[in-house]
């Protein structure tokens, strides 16, 4: 069958369930853990934002859509940037909607302890996007801009990014998340320190995976066209295939392939 590729959906159960949309279709991605399956690039992309068949940039974002969609602005990779608490942004109705929110800031081990944000809605589906295997909510605001200037007086204590490969290959350290949460106290000026929030529940996420890899191979469909082989489990956005290969749906969202399994 002919599927675009859009980030899948999950939810959080014993496992993470994924599935993956096809028009009105529903693949159920867990389904198929352990079975062969095949994913051949079409050489058709279509932008997520404007819709049009054009070649995509990154994030799967044609290139005038990521330099001008409200999705792609600079405040989504870095929050502190945000303006849309002064009534500016690419597009401000879809700040409004977006940012102008009740936000996150969180801590979550995926391979090593990181500080992160996240709109109140993309809890838990954030840390699972990310491959965290289990994760403390810090901080709650009313806007984005002020999640993202605490995150960046944590940066001096903690990492921002994920080891990606460790991540995959299941290498996860050991923290003890409360503590390191109400250690920040200290950390964080009194302006901050305000929003500290009284939950303390750790969410555990375990993945459905019968064979993590030993060594990382990253394929694609830009180098690849026919990507096929037995599929041993789902992490983050990414699939894990046999032979220590990894797909990065994410990174391929607006491609078409014939998907068989």
């Amino acid at each position: 069958m002919e599927i675009r590729l859009h980030k899948m959906r999950t939810s959080l159960e014993d496992e993470v369930k994924y599935t993956m949309r096809n028009g009105d279709e529903i693949i159920e991605m867990n389904d198929l853990i352990g079975q062969d399956v095949q994913l051949k690039f079409e050489g058709k992309t279509q932008c997520n934002s404007c819709g049009k068949f054009k070649k995509i940039f990154a994030q799967g974002f044609c290139y005038d859509c990521f330099m001008n969609a409200p999705e792609a602005s600079e405040c989504i990779i870095s929050p502190e940037l945000c303006k849309a608490h002064l009534g500016e942004g690419r597009d401000i109705e879809w700040e409004k909607n977006h940012h102008l929110k009740p936000h996150f800031v969180y801590l979550a081990v995926a391979s090593s302890l990181k500080v992160g944000v996240t709109r109140d809605t993309q809890i838990p589906t954030r840390w699972i996007d990310q491959g965290a295997s289990y994760a403390i909510k810090i901080a709650e605001t009313p806007y984005r801009q002020l999640a993202g200037e605490i995150e960046v007086a944590l940066k001096t204590e903690f990492t921002d990014k994920t080891n990606w490969r460790r991540m995959l290959k299941n290498e996860i350290a050991d923290f003890d998340l409360e503590e390191e949460k109400w250690r920040l106290e200290e950390v964080l000026p009194t302006n901050l320190s305000q929003y500290m929030t009284e939950d303390d529940e750790i969410i555990q996420i375990n993945y459905p995976v019968l064979k993590f890899p030993d060594k990382i191979k990253s394929i694609g469909f830009d180098k690849v066209a026919n990507i096929e082989g037995q599929l041993l489990g789902i992490k983050g956005q990414y699939l894990l295939l046999d032979g220590d290969r990894v797909l990065n749906i994410r990174k391929h969202e607006g491609y078409y392939v014939d998907m068989r399994f």
